[in-house]
């Protein structure tokens, strides 16, 4: 493996944007958690939903500012790495990332502040309204910068002028592309699962340690309730998102399912060992025909395996393989814990069963787990194009020596190691000092005491 400009910079994006998701993805879910909290404390003025938001409102604004910052980073690698991509690409990926920012950002920036510093300062519908539109921004952020990549995965609605670069020719054919709209609704579930994980996790550590309020038992039901309803509409959003797949990107699926050979009545493979040099699985452990039936809704249907495509046009097969596995594992994990944690409130005992507490807290980063190799498997999965049939990977480098590139990618790995591992400690600690409680319980004509900023001091 030669470590040249292109890889490098490949391993550099992929590092930053690693850093970068798991706050989006943590953000998107929290910023609604909080919508609900403060809906349900103005509605029924009970003192927990309020304790419950001043808590989350301060792990969402530490987030929120190591999302932006580790973001504005990635924007960078467009043209300082992918130079010959911007130069071709951008007249159609350009305005789809300028109207997040005119949108998204541009609303998440202007109530922000009001959400965090505005409790003594608005009323408290306003300061209500503030936050919901502080969560629709994060919501409108996701949406187009997952109609840029879904774009990416799926290209359409665009043609190529004479000077070889792409010119869009009706944008809402590129931003509602085929992959889109069950991309966009996969995240946004794995966003609130990622959520309900932290807050579950949360949760059930302060009951195992004998901090059995309403506070945390609220913030139980509240994520137990999340898991038992989204993560099965996850699995459905994830196999409509694998359909679509399989007809625009079948070599991308066929990685996923580790099919090396085109025929009917597929497997759905259950554990394998990729040998990508003599194009097989070792000791290959699967379930006959259950890949035709999943994909294609027939049990002997032919589909298409690695053997339909040239050797270069096919993605890293391992990486893709492993990483759809792990994201499915997680998957089925918040499933079983969600139906669990469903079964043990109609019992009455969701908040006394320490082996169901103690189950929650290990999988609480599953939720980031899951998004990170599902992007893995869905980004490398499109290899080796950078845009899908159109524009190969290789192609897309910028002119740079390999010596910068992995000068930089270094300096980005220790400043990443130091910043954001305190970041993470501080919300860790954080976490695990869980909500105040000692507050004392506001009137109907109150408005939420206290300052998001002062919250923070002493945490």
């Amino acid at each position: 493996m030669e470590f040249d400009a292109l890889l490098l910079s490949r391993l550099q994006f992929a590092f930053t944007v690693g850093f970068h998701i798991i706050f989006p993805a943590f953000t998107i879910g929290l910023a609604s958690f909080l919508a609900v909290l403060e809906g349900l404390w103005l509605y029924t003025k009970k003192p927990h939903f309020k304790n419950l938001y001043l808590f989350w409102v301060k792990i969402f604004a530490l987030s929120f500012g190591m999302g932006v910052v580790s973001g504005v980073v990635m924007s960078y690698q467009f043209g300082t790495n992918w130079s010959v991509f911007s130069a071709h690409a951008g007249s159609v990926i350009g305005p789809l990332l300028a109207f997040e920012v005119l949108t998204a950002f541009f609303l998440e920036a202007s109530f922000l502040g009001v959400m965090l510093f505005g409790w003594k300062r608005v009323g408290p519908k306003l300061h209500f309204f503030a936050t919901c539109m502080v969560a629709i921004g994060t919501l409108m952020s996701a949406f187009w910068i997952l109609a840029a990549n879904s774009w990416m995965q799926t290209p359409q609605g665009f043609t190529t002028a004479a000077d070889g670069t792409l010119v869009a020719t009706r944008w809402l054919d590129v931003i509602f592309t085929p992959s889109f709209p069950s991309r966009f609704v996969h995240m946004t579930f794995a966003a609130y699962l990622t959520t309900a994980m932290v807050v579950a996790a949360t949760a059930a550590f302060a009951l195992l340690r004998g901090k059995s309020n309403a506070e945390n038992k609220t913030s139980l039901r509240m994520a137990v309730l999340m898991m038992a309803i989204v993560a099965p509409l996850q699995v459905v959003a994830g196999h409509e998102s694998g359909v679509v797949a399989h007809e625009y990107q079948p070599a991308k699926v066929a990685a996923m399912e580790g099919w090396w050979e085109t025929r009917a009545q597929q497997p759905t493979i259950l554990f394998a060992l990729p040998d990508e040099e003599n194009e097989r699985n070792i000791a290959e452990i699967g379930v006959p025909a259950i890949g035709s039936w999943v994909v294609a809704g027939d049990v002997n249907a032919e589909l298409e395996g690695l053997d339909a495509f040239a050797p270069e046009d096919r993605p890293p097969v391992a990486i893709v393989f492993w990483a759809f596995r792990v994201m499915v594992a997680m998957g089925l994990a918040m499933v079983g814990l969600g139906l669990l944690g469903a079964l043990l409130w109609a019992l009455k005992r969701l908040d006394t069963t320490k082996i169901y507490h103690r189950l929650l807290v290990l999988p609480g980063p599953s939720g980031f787990i899951a998004v990170l190799t599902g992007w893995i498997a869905a980004e490398v999965g499109r290899q080796p194009y950078v845009i899908y049939n159109v524009m190969r990977t290789e192609n897309a480098v910028s002119p740079v020596a390999g010596e910068q590139v992995a000068l930089s990618l270094l300096v980005f790995m220790v400043v990443y190691a130091i910043v954001f591992s305190a970041g993470a400690l501080y919300i860790l600690r954080l976490m695990a000092k869980g909500p105040d409680t000692d507050e004392a319980p506001p009137t109907a004509t109150d408005r939420p005491p206290g300052d998001a900023l002062a919250a923070t001091e002493g945490a």
